[in-house]
């Protein structure tokens, strides 16, 4: 199947120049410097049920995640996580809050990553003991500063979480850690308001060249929070603000990477998977596009490569979608008229029609076709 040629022209205003930050590991995964934006999401099982936790990290790394955070709010928990990271791929971050001894413990365990919150992990004393920890284990850190979570010192100075409360508390966190020449590090400054966490992470991101997790926290359930995260770490991403990202759902940790990974091919900066162009549908529909297009993203996600595929239903924007699209289909006729055939397009040419019936088996044989043509045309160049 030919490639559509895409001329320079067409592609100069969607280029976003990301900010210049330093580079860390997070086990295999780089974070910052010119590495791709990654994934993450976190687990809401029990911690001590590793068979469940197990389960749920896989579901994640199916979806795309390149990192799973593992909550260790107690021994028993960080006990658990060494079995934990034996069972999975995946780079595994533990969450420590309250207690300096769990991120010991998480480290010993093989935690690739440590997420501490400064407000709450207690004296410059521990700070260090986990440090060293971590630096004798090979794990990188997060500090994580959460409005609802700022040092009581802070609140008092500033009266209540504002942007430079929460940038002076990361940057003093951060000041701890560089003190113990400790460098691997990305900070994050997260906060239910979207507007005081984006203004937040921009403050940030001009006073340090640390490496940037995203996340609106607590941002709600599956519709709400990913149209409140998708504002919130869209409009960062596109000032090129940001390394890593989480979406906060009340949602399953794979519904997170899905929605991460939408935000980061809207704005073309990473893609992975099918990206389906479909309209609203209207009376001018030749074919169910509601249902169509539920099915076929049903069927189709367990595609990894980056297929792009147009699914409209009439010949209004239909052979405009498709010129843009790997492949695309197009109505030909209207609901009520069941025999009209579809126009399917080849990367941007007519190449033939189909019938309503057998249209969905046909669009996922050529994505599956294409996918794997990618695929291969990866290898190769890999192997070269």
């Amino acid at each position: 199947m030919p490639e559509r040629r895409v001329s320079m022209s067409e592609r100069s205003y969607r280029v976003i120049k990301r900010r210049v930050s330093r580079q860390i590991r997070v086990g295999s995964v780089l974070v910052g410097g010119d590495a791709p934006i990654s994934v993450q999401t976190m687990t809401n099982t029990l911690t001590t049920d590793i068979k469940g936790t197990v389960a749920q990290i896989r579901r994640a790394e199916e979806a795309g995640a390149d990192m799973v955070r593992v909550s260790c709010p107690d021994a028993d928990s960080t006990a658990a996580l060494r079995e934990i990271v034996k069972q999975v791929s995946v780079p595994i971050i533990a969450d420590i809050h309250f207690h300096y001894m769990r991120g010991i413990e998480a480290a010993e365990a093989g935690a690739a990553c440590l997420r501490i919150n400064p407000g709450n992990i207690g004296s410059v004393e521990r700070v260090r003991e986990v440090v060293k920890a971590a630096r004798d284990h090979g794990c990188s850190m997060r500090i994580g500063v959460n409005a609802a979570s700022l040092d009581q010192k802070l609140l008092e100075k500033y009266g209540e979480p504002c942007p430079d409360a929460m940038v002076e508390s990361a940057l003093e966190h951060a000041r701890l850690l560089e003190d113990e020449d400790f460098r691997e590090f990305k900070i994050s400054v997260k906060a239910s308001d979207t507007f005081l966490a984006v203004a937040s992470y921009r403050a940030l991101a001009a006073a340090c060249d640390y490496p940037l997790h995203l996340g609106i926290t607590e941002a709600g359930g599956l519709r709400g929070g990913t149209v409140k995260s998708a504002i919130g770490i869209g409009a960062l991403l596109w000032e090129g603000i940001g390394d890593t990202v989480r979406v906060s759902l009340s949602a399953l940790p794979e519904e997170e990477v899905k929605v991460g990974f939408e935000i980061l091919k809207t704005l073309d900066l990473r893609h992975r998977g099918v990206r389906i162009v479909s309209c609203p549908s209207c009376a001018r529909q030749g074919f169910d596009v509601v249902k169509t297009v539920e099915l076929l993203e049903e069927r189709l996600s367990h595609i990894q490569e980056p297929v792009t595929l147009s699914i409209m239903g009439c010949v209004v924007n239909g052979p405009g979608e498709a010129r843009e699209t790997q492949i695309g289909l197009t109505g030909g006729g209207t609901l009520a008229n069941v025999n009209a055939k579809n126009q399917v397009y080849l990367c941007g040419e007519r190449a033939h029609t189909i019938g309503n019936e057998e249209m969905i088996d046909h669009l996922v044989a050529l994505v599956e076709k294409k996918a794997a043509e990618m695929a291969a045309e990866k290898a190769a160049r890999a192997a070269q």
